[in-house]
């Protein structure tokens, strides 16, 4: 698998040295925001990552290979191109053998990160059930993901275009502990509250990290989701949210948009219909996991028994 890797210098020299590597999905640069705020939110996250004491490598496909940390002229390529292909664990092996650019989903991050021996993934907000999935079937691939590759994903919950009770029905019954971060409920991206709670409360770093080796040691395979409350003053009112977003999935319905066009339909409508203080939100909360991602996988580090990553 590692005839596809192409490690950037700076996470080259991060993994010579030992230091602790924070993987971070390209997914919600080509198609979760705008440009130029894509470009100048990803920058500013891999920032955070650097001063909290980790190293970022974004994730996505260039030229037939998995990229682990990009430059910046490749971060502007991702946040300007229309035809950047979103990727999940279907799509990694057209989009290597083809050639095309592709920005990696969380699913695909996981498996690149996994690859690439990081341990720690920081996201938004991972993927789930969506509303009606009872009879549609449609279950974001991230959740699978979750239920077999090693990698813990910092997150700020599932969005709420989402069923969330659902949601974590399935990570429940596929054994992926859900752990909340300062609080017992689980969040909900642009809320800090779902209405429901996640598996476990560990609010620190190292009681964070002691959980998933304990879990890795003991031969139990797949992820942990830690959900991260987006910072009280960017949350937005609940009940405003839930209007806007039951707008934004009728107007996606009357469209007939499905599958993978979905959530970045509705993403850029609740940004509209909020008059961009969604997208406030949504980089705020990125900016925070990046800063419990950072500070986790420097605790998982310096855990006795822990390899370097």
């Amino acid at each position: 698998m590692h005839q596809f890797l192409l490690f950037s210098p700076e996470v080259a020299s991060a993994r010579s040295a030992g230091k602790p590597v924070v993987a971070l999905e390209s997914t919600i640069i080509s198609h979760g925001m705008p440009y130029p705020q894509n470009v100048d939110m990803a920058r500013e996250v891999e920032q955070v990552i650097r001063d909290a004491g980790a190293v970022p490598a974004t994730i996505a496909i260039m030229d037939g290979r998995i990229c682990v940390g990009l430059g910046s002229a490749q971060l502007e390529l991702l946040g300007n191109s229309p035809d950047a292909m979103k990727v999940s664990r279907r799509d990694l092996p057209y989009v290597l053998a083809t050639r095309r650019l592709g920005a990696t989903t969380v699913a695909a991050t996981m498996i690149c990160a996994q690859m690439a021996d990081i341990k720690v993934f920081v996201t938004g907000g991972i993927g789930g059930v969506h509303r009606g999935g009872a009879t549609s079937f449609d279950i974001s691939a991230d959740l699978l993901e979750l239920a077999r590759t090693n990698v813990a994903v910092v997150c700020a919950g599932v969005k709420s275009i989402l069923d969330i009770g659902l949601t974590l029905e399935y990570l429940e019954t596929h054994g992926v502990p859900v752990i909340s971060v300062g609080q017992p409920g689980f969040p909900a991206f642009f809320t800090r509250e779902s209405g429901f709670n996640a598996d476990f409360q560990l609010d620190t770093a190292l009681q964070q990290a002691n959980f998933i080796q304990t879990k890795w040691s003991l031969g139990l395979d797949g992820g942990v989701v830690i959900g991260n409350p987006v910072p009280a003053m960017f949350e937005m009112p609940s009940d405003e949210i839930g209007r806007i977003t039951e707008q934004a999935l009728a107007e996606a319905g009357s469209l007939g948009i499905s599958g993978k066009a979905v959530t970045p339909f509705l993403l850029d409508r609740i940004k509209t219909l909020t008059e961009g203080r969604s997208l406030m939100t949504n980089i705020a909360l990125v900016k925070h996991n990046a800063l419990v991602g950072a500070q986790l996988a420097v605790a998982m580090h310096d855990l006795p028994g822990m390899k370097p990553i």
